[in-house]
């Protein structure tokens, strides 16, 4: 596809935009500079945002210059929510965290080349803006009909808690930001969630009044599965993209387990790979579902983008492991203990008998059991049969992580933590 706007909208990505003609030209006509603003509201970005960073990728491959804004000002007063006041973060958290999502984003797009990305932090325009100021150059420009009509604050104005001046205010601050940045880098797009779509298009009026000048917002769609949910979180909470929150292991078995009716969506949103490359994958998903190579290159696709391939070889290497297919003794312990992690756990010394480590596990109910299923060849130590009825854990047998894997017969599989 040669035009960037049909190719996001072919992936499922455009919600709602300006004038889309006049979009359009301004793409084509050559290379524009746009932004996306990121608020450090935790220590990592989540996988949703990815879908902005997505299009930001897109459209810089496309030709143009993305800006990465990290909100370290509007971070600190905070977006309002739909239900309830925001708790105030220190300055010193919110400081740290903008380093932090500045670090995570500067690794998800290009910073070097003709259009290499740039980062930004409001807080170094924003902080020199005082009260007069605020109130004589900003304030003026925004109709208090207008922002009280906006979704989110006419809810919060309904609640029995209401909405501070604070917040109610963020959105003159988000608006600024475009200003700002139409300023020092000439930039003519805004990009973001869609249900940030009042606060960008402020942003839009706000260029246009003060500037007199013509500029554009597009807002992403917030990714739902087929049944209307959310799209997220793993039974320990959100997908972050720190690897400190949520290990590559988990993240890599969150997109694998993605279902049928959602994979080749999600295919087309997270991942690069081509129209022809998804097309091929409905086609297989549609032939041989059970195979699920759809969800194995989505999840390869978007672990090897946000943690890099060789996160994503270590984590399919402990995956190959649970499944007897590899060699653990070639997996590294933090790895190997993600992988783990949901599987039966007992501890034990060197020198305990395996029949004991199968009755204590629950695999038979008594060592006279175990003693049988030993002899039968039906119980293996690190994907390694055993047949001798007294073997004992020894030191040979403990692998990366302090762990000892034992599994009976083909499904039955537990871990040993040496201690």
């Amino acid at each position: 596809m040669t035009d960037i706007l049909e190719e996001l909208q072919w992936r499922g990505l455009i919600a709602q935009h300006s004038d889309i003609n006049e979009l359009r030209k301004a793409l084509n006509e050559g290379s524009i500079s746009f932004y996306c603003g990121f608020d450090p509201t935790a220590a990592s970005l989540h996988h949703g945002h990815l879908v902005a960073v997505k299009m930001m990728r897109h459209l810089q491959m496309a030709g143009h210059r993305p800006i990465v804004l990290v909100g370290g000002a509007t971070g600190l007063i905070g977006d309002p929510r739909p239900k309830g006041e925001r708790s105030l973060n220190t300055r010193e958290t919110v400081a740290e965290w903008t380093q932090a999502l500045r670090s995570q984003l500067e690794s998800l797009l290009d910073f070097e080349g003709p259009n290499a990305a740039i980062t930004v932090n409001n807080l170094d325009w924003t902080k020199e803006l005082s009260a007069i100021d605020f109130l004589r150059d900003l304030g003026k420009h925004f109709r208090m009909g207008t922002m009280l009509s906006k979704d989110i604050v006419a809810r919060r104005l309904q609640s029995d808690e209401g909405i501070s001046f604070t917040e109610f205010s963020y959105q003159i601050l988000q608006a600024n930001d475009y200003l700002e940045l139409y300023r020092r880098y000439n930039c003519t797009l805004e990009l973001g969630g869609n249900d940030q779509w009042g606060n960008i298009v402020g942003g839009m009026d706000l260029v246009r009044k003060v500037e007199g000048a013509s500029v554009h917002v597009l807002t992403n769609q917030l990714i739902t599965k087929s049944d209307g949910t959310k799209f997220g979180k793993t039974e320990g909470g959100a997908v972050w993209l720190n690897p400190q929150m949520l290990s590559p292991y988990k993240f890599y078995q969150f997109w694998l387990n993605t279902a049928d009716a959602d994979v080749i969506r999600m295919l087309k949103v997270f991942t690069f790979l081509s129209k022809e490359r998804i097309e091929e994958l409905e086609v297989e998903l549609a032939e041989r579902a059970y195979a699920r190579e759809a969800q194995r290159v989505l999840a390869d696709e978007v672990t090897t983008w946000v943690h890099g391939a060789q996160a994503t070889a270590r984590v399919k290497d402990a995956s190959a492991v649970l499944f007897g297919k590899k060699d653990p003794v070639d997996v590294d312990g933090e790895t190997l203990r993600d992988a783990v992690a949901e599987l039966p756990l007992v501890n034990a010394s060197l020198g305990t008998s395996l029949q004991d480590v199968l009755v204590d596990l629950g695999f038979e109910k008594g060592r006279g059991a175990a003693r049988r299923t030993i002899a039968a060849g039906g119980v293996s130590i690190n994907n390694v049969k055993v047949d001798d009825e007294e073997r004992v854990l020894n030191a040979e047998d403990i692998l990366a992580g302090e762990l000892i894997l034992v599994r009976k017969g083909r499904k039955n599989m537990a871990a040993i933590r040496v201690g």
